[in-house]
């Protein structure tokens, strides 16, 4: 995958600098760290990028605000995975909060293909997510009670939509703008609606997944 801007060398100064900018602790064994895992988290990324219709293949720019929040989470993740160094996953979570306005935890395990929108007012829950999850700016996937959501693949989260509780979503499942689910199972091959308040599933004219995903 060919780094827009940067080599691999100056994308691993930028992260470090960034994470000594941000968090001024001193601590000087950041580097190493993001050095061992740094092409793991590259190659993930790249899956996700050539899985992505309207982000050009083979390419990561690290000042795209979308691809760097997706990156910042496989970084962590992948730290997290094969080191289990909380501390500076916990550096590059709050890095990505900081920066991008999302909630993404490290330690949970988001698809290997995913799209982001708009980043800011994102929250992720520790919920099951699967492939091709798409998701826009102010969605929250979350808890109710302990109950976590489970996702099918290609579920698309529009603007200030929700999923919350014991949701089982299918497959292709489509939450229009300003929808909320809360412990409600769909269908799956559905738009998400409200009519008098309840939800209501209509199958859509065309798969909306098509639009973000090389499928």
């Amino acid at each position: 995958m060919r780094l827009l801007h940067s080599s691999r060398a100056d994308l691993l100064d930028y992260v470090t600098a960034q994470l000594a900018t941000f968090f001024p602790d001193r601590a000087s064994d950041s580097r190493p760290v993001l050095d061992k895992n740094l092409d793991e988290a590259l190659t993930r990324l790249h899956r996700c990028i050539n899985a992505v219709k309207m982000w050009k293949a083979d390419e990561f720019d690290y000042l795209h605000s979308s691809q760097y929040t997706i990156f910042l989470y496989f970084l962590a993740n992948t730290i997290w995975r094969n080191q289990d160094n909380e501390r500076i996953c916990t550096k590059l979570f709050y890095l990505n909060k900081a920066l991008n306005g999302i909630d993404c935890f490290y330690k949970i395990k988001m698809p290997d293909v995913w799209f982001i929108g708009h980043s800011v007012g994102i929250v992720f829950a520790d919920a099951t997510y699967g492939n091709y999850l798409a998701v826009y700016q102010n969605s929250t996937v979350g808890k109710n009670h302990g109950a976590a959501p489970v996702l099918g693949e290609g579920v698309v989260l529009f603007p200030n939509s929700a999923i919350i509780g014991s949701c089982t979503i299918g497959p292709r499942t489509f939450l229009g703008q300003g929808q909320a689910l809360i412990d409600q199972d769909t269908p799956g091959d559905c738009t998400v609606f409200s009519q008098g308040g309840k939800p209501v599933f209509r199958k859509p004219s065309r798969d909306l997944l098509t639009d973000y995903f090389r499928l």
